[in-house]
């Protein structure tokens, strides 16, 4: 398997200020926001590029961008997630969508920009990376990429043998002909049958999204199935959805992209978008800044603790509420990219949680010489990141039986690995969280560190 997979659309940049409403202004009967956090993220294409990087080793975006302070912080945040960015002209300014939500709830979306995709000669750089592409992923966001006509019929020449799977928006352009998956919601399909839709577009297979009913699916030559949410996963309560068509669609072209034929991968989506739902949607790829005047929810003596007793770890940091990030190793000398590795994690979410292999499990791991420093040293030079929130020392090889305990919505690991064929991950998933391997920094190993220190 080679090749990227591609990313196609309209990008955004998106803000939540959350914040708690305990009063009514006395100008008008509107509650007023106290703000306690700001979040921001890329927002539509720019999304699904972020999504897809959380489990793709090559991601591309060919986007526009337009040159404004947003459009720096929106290609910024793009290239901190490991996406790679064809940024294609943008006449306007950055389109921004800010909510404010209180109580877990949205109270107002404030949307700001008119910027739209600049129909210029495309660099050959664009007909060269969706030639090379593994799979293809339109998110459509009526800012006009999807109206691009060399776009267009690149995309038309590429469908018969690259997986195109087409996220289509009311405002946005007619999706070509010949795709192999259209994933359009139940909104965006406006009262049409997945099969009539499959007609009208001339594709291979269009899926309709349900949300929590999973999905239809209407395949050419005839046949639809309705593809469930699997069971056992879900939230809590209704969930934010934000995101979660951008989760679907990437995931349906990450499964193509393997060679999983329109079913499969259909039902890889659904599932997919039910985990990401369940883990707190579009914040847990949300960067934290700053709100001015606000006060932290937690002091640091309240912030970190280290123990062996991963239910009262769960137990304390489940009570502070919002998403739960956990990963796992040695750290046996912390480095550069260990750091890297564990702010971007702490990024996903609300809370980390570092689960620190035992002095022996560590020796078995990497030898009788190992490790250099014990694991409460190791625990307490962790716990000194403000990134980190707890961490939890464990015997084992393996965490499993630590995850299956802690129950966390996001699971990190650094590296090449690819998330279904780590050991852990069916424990995570089974309790409805996800998978997220990060890119690790090169060049940076404890292991060549301690050898060079020695030799």
């Amino acid at each position: 398997m080679s090749g990227a997979l591609v990313i196609v659309g309209d990008s955004m940049l998106d803000v939540d200020i959350e914040g708690s409403a305990n009063r009514l202004s006395p100008e008008a009967p509107v509650p007023v926001v106290d703000a306690e956090r700001m979040w921001q993220r890329p927002g539509g294409a720019g999304l699904a590029a972020v999504l897809a990087a959380r489990s793709e080793a090559d991601v591309v975006l060919i986007t526009a961008i337009a040159g404004d302070a947003e459009g720096r912080s929106l290609t910024e945040l793009l290239t901190g997630s490991g996406v790679r960015v064809i940024a294609l002209p943008m006449a306007g300014s950055t389109v921004c969508k800010t909510r404010i939500r209180a109580g877990g709830q949205s109270v107002l979306r404030l949307d700001r920009g008119d910027g739209t995709a600049a129909h210029d000669t495309l660099p050959d750089e664009v007909a060269h990376t969706l030639a090379d592409a593994r799979a293809v992923c339109v998110a459509d966001y009526g800012n006009g990429i999807t109206a691009h006509p060399e776009i267009r019929k690149l995309l038309s020449r590429i469908g018969g043998r690259v997986p195109v799977v087409w996220d289509p928006h009311p405002r946005g352009a007619e999706p070509v002909t010949d795709l192999a998956l259209v994933t359009p919601n139940e909104s965006e399909a406006q009262g049409q049958s997945a099969e009539s839709l499959r007609d009208r577009w001339d594709a291979r297979a269009v899926c309709v999204t349900l949300g929590a009913r999973g999905a239809l699916l209407a395949l050419r030559g005839g046949g639809s199935r309705h593809v469930p949410m699997p069971p056992g996963i879900g939230p809590g309560g209704p969930g934010d959805t934000c995101g979660a068509g951008d989760r679907f669609a990437v995931a349906a072209a990450a499964a193509l992209g393997r060679g999983a034929d329109a079913l499969s991968a259909t039902a890889d989506a659904v599932a997919a978008a039910s985990r990401f739902v369940a883990a707190g949607g579009a914040v847990g790829v949300s960067t934290a800044a700053a709100v001015s005047g606000a006060t932290e929810p937690a002091t640091t003596a309240d912030k970190t603790l280290i123990s062996r007793d991963i239910d009262a770890i769960r137990d304390r940091l489940r009570h502070r509420g919002g998403t739960l990030v956990a990963t796992g190793g040695c750290f046996d000398l912390l480095h550069t990219g260990h750091v890297r590795l564990l702010h971007q994690a702490r990024q996903l979410g609300s809370a980390l949680v570092v689960l620190l292999n035992s002095d022996a499990s560590v020796r078995m791991l990497k030898g009788p010489t190992r490790p250099v420093m014990p694991a409460e040293d190791r625990a307490r030079v962790l716990a000194a990141l403000a990134c980190v929130d707890a961490v939890c020392i464990f015997d084992e090889l393996s965490p499993e039986a630590v995850l299956e305990r802690l129950r966390p919505d996001i699971w990190v690991k650094g590296g090449d690995y690819r998330a279904e064929s780590l050991p852990e991950a069916e424990v995570v998933t089974r309790h409805g969280g996800e998978v997220v391997i990060l890119p690790t920094v090169a060049g940076y190993s404890s292991s060549k560190l301690i050898a060079s220190a020695r030799s």
